[in-house]
């Protein structure tokens, strides 16, 4: 990154007065930062900026004191923070920050302390991790914007009026809301503020597969994919022994087909869609396979992919999911791998539909020898890089986090499975400490935040 960071510890003082607007900075600080020793700060934060005079005294190094009437007009709670700050000499700009707001939805009553659903804990590991190295991070609803976020403070999610963010995390779980009038209204509002907003929407599995078709480097790590039709139904199943059928807009591995060619032209279906679980038999026709899918299609685009005979766990179905994120210097990191293993009666590995978690080397230890699975595993991670940049070259709007899942075949050979721009925070180990992945996050942040208000300066 191309510009200088400083942490910096907040602490408030008592004002004297409500016209004190003086903030007590350490000699060190004040030494290190104000090169020309001016005695006039503006303090920016979120898209405030608030004018101060500067008093110089011995305290801790790289800490200020700042009246808490000041706190108050930044919209922040009344308490000690660690923020990260750069300095702008021809502004006489001291930048605080970031200020992170996580937008997702989740039911809101003012009477209740609201629960973030399938991400409330990642979000605690979010606050935590961002008081621990420097900003400010709170949680709030789209249709709530500008007028109330939830902060945690003493162990609980309280209500506030939020300062605005400089970079927004996009965590919305439903695809038809970011579709949504509201919605685009609300991104409207954002590109009007000039607040960035990554992961802006969850991808399509054929726009993600037609990304990567176009790389002639990754086209072999693709299984065959086509637009389900019963033309092209008839066209894989005599290609290859199993099909999968899966929605263009779907997750956590429902409402997926797995078709599997039987003797005398019959085919096997299993099912995770919940209305066809009494019909997963060994015994239909194609015909009869296509006329029951027609009735769950509903107009609705699904996609026909080859399936492929990948390694098992203990005779359960298995792949990895490799979680990547952009870092401080915006550059694409594997920050974590794990291999999925599914349910006994599953054929998908989804843990929401009871698949589990091991450590992936240990898994492929047991599929291949010690030199074939440290291969196959660096070959998983340069792959999961290369997809994830290419997956975010070929998007619209800002891309930091993906997860992507890779299956491997029994000659260890690699596929790309899926590309997920909001995949589970469930899967790596290490509850109760910040992981990779959340530091990784919050370093994407603060250089969003960072690097828009220096583009914002540029022009």
């Amino acid at each position: 990154m191309f510009f200088p960071i400083t942490p910096i510890t907040i602490k408030p003082r008592k004002q004297k007065n409500k016209n004190d607007c003086f903030v007590q900075m350490s000699n060190q600080l004040f030494t290190n930062l104000l090169v020309n020793h001016n005695l006039d700060l503006n303090i920016k934060l979120g898209h405030k900026t608030i004018k101060t005079k500067v008093k110089t005294i011995e305290m801790d190094p790289n800490m200020m004191l700042i009246p808490e009437n000041i706190l108050k007009d930044f919209c922040l709670p009344i308490q000690e923070y660690k923020f990260q700050a750069i300095y702008h000499p021809d502004l006489l700009t001291l930048e605080l920050g970031p200020v992170i707001g996580l937008l997702t939805d989740f039911p809101s009553n003012m009477e209740e302390e609201p629960h973030f659903r399938s991400i409330h804990a990642f979000c605690e590991e979010l606050h935590h991790g961002i008081t621990e190295i420097g900003g400010f991070f709170y949680v709030f609803s789209y249709d709530q914007f500008l007028n109330r976020g939830y902060y945690l403070i003493n162990g609980k999610w309280s209500p506030f009026e939020h300062p605005l963010p400089d970079v927004i995390y996009n965590r919305i779980h439903s695809r038809k809301l970011e579709h949504s009038e509201p919605f685009k209204h609300f991104r409207n509002k954002l590109e009007a503020l000039l607040i960035p907003l990554f992961n802006e929407r969850f991808l399509s599995k054929w726009e993600v597969y037609n990304q990567i078709f176009h790389e002639k480097h990754l086209f072999p790590f693709l299984p065959k994919t086509k637009i389900y039709t019963k033309e092209h139904l008839y066209e894989l199943t005599q290609e290859f022994e199993t099909v999968f059928i899966k929605p263009v807009h779907g997750s956590q591995g429902r409402n997926i087909m797995k078709l599997k060619k039987e003797e005398d032209s019959q085919f096997s279906l299993q099912t995770s869609i919940a209305a066809l679980n009494d019909r997963s038999r060994n015994n239909y026709l194609l015909d009869e396979v296509h006329q029951l899918i027609k009735q769950i299609l509903h107009n609705r685009f699904y996609i026909i992919q080859q399936g492929i005979e990948l390694v098992t766990y203990e005779s359960c179905a298995m792949d990895f999911r490799v979680l990547c994120h952009k870092n401080l210097n915006n550059h694409w990191q594997v920050t974590s791998i794990v291999a999925r293993v599914a349910a006994e009666d599953e054929f998908v590995s989804n843990i929401a539909r009871g698949g589990r978690i091991l450590k992936p080397l240990n898994v492929l230890r047991t599929c291949f020898d010690q030199k074939k699975s440290v291969e196959v595993f660096a070959l998983m991670k340069k792959l999961a890089l290369e997809t994830a940049s290419t997956i975010s070259g070929s998007s619209t709007g800002i891309t930091g986090e993906l997860g992507i899942d890779i299956g491997v075949d029994q000659e260890g050979q690699l596929w790309i499975i899926e590309v997920n721009s909001k995949p589970s925070k469930n899967f790596e180990d290490g509850l109760g400490k910040i992981r990779p992945s959340a530091k990784a996050l919050i370093q994407f942040c603060t250089l969003l935040a960072f690097e828009s208000t220096i583009v914002k300066e540029d022009h």
